[in-house]
């Protein structure tokens, strides 16, 4: 399996933005997720805490990320990561793949799908899951 993307074939790692939204102090996880795609090979870059979905698309931009991993914890999942994935959209970016993760009801997964938010790992995945899904799943 492969950690990086083609660029002109060349190869460079799979760059993954990891961000934790709104008002969700709870990181423990987010970092878990940092340090093991880290160890897989993948570039990581934390948002911290606390950011806006302004705030986490400006980063995906401006960082030129593969990946953008939004943790969430606090139940505003529908509102948030969507938020995300429309200001990419409208800045006209549509090659950046969307996973979410935290407590996310199985009701809920569909409806985030819909909106271009994939994956949706809840407490106690695999991190391996999370891994090979990126792998599967990136678009660059």
């Amino acid at each position: 399996m492969s950690t990086s993307t083609s660029i002109h074939g060349k190869k460079k790692p799979i760059r993954v933005l990891v961000s934790k939204l709104g008002l969700d102090g709870h990181d423990r996880g987010a970092l878990v997720i940092c340090r093991a795609l880290r160890d897989s090979g993948m570039e990581v870059i934390y948002s911290g805490l606390f950011c806006t979905p302004e705030q986490v698309a400006k980063i995906a931009i401006d960082e030129d990320v593969d990946v953008v991993a939004m943790s969430l914890l606090n139940g505003a999942h529908l509102t948030l990561f969507p938020r995300v994935a429309t200001l990419l959209k409208e800045r006209g970016v549509s090659d950046i793949l969307l996973i979410g993760g935290g407590v996310i009801p199985g009701k809920d997964k569909e409806q985030l799908e819909e909106k271009g938010v994939k994956g949706n790992f809840g407490p106690g995945t695999p991190l391996e899951v999370i891994i090979k899904f990126i792998h599967n799943n990136v678009k660059k």
